[in-house]
């Protein structure tokens, strides 16, 4: 059976690490250019990613209910 938890892993786990490393950069970077890179850029990102996460656990679990439904 194909599976999806790899690649939702490996999302997870990119955006885990990224999130950190915002945090870490936040409180050394505080001027106009990132408050507009996090409204434009950071922000959709993360709901993007977190989109694709939330879609790969659905896709999942279709694929378990076909594979039950075919046996």
């Amino acid at each position: 059976m194909i599976s999806t938890a790899t690649g939702r892993g490996k999302l997870y786990g990119v955006l885990k690490d990224l999130r950190f490393k915002w945090d870490e950069l936040e409180t050394r970077w505080d001027d106009p250019v990132r408050k507009d890179f996090e409204e434009q850029v950071w922000e959709l990102l993360v709901a993007q990613s977190q989109n694709a996460i939330r879609a790969m656990d659905r896709l999942s679990q279709i694929m378990m209910q076909m594979q039950n439904d075919c046996q």
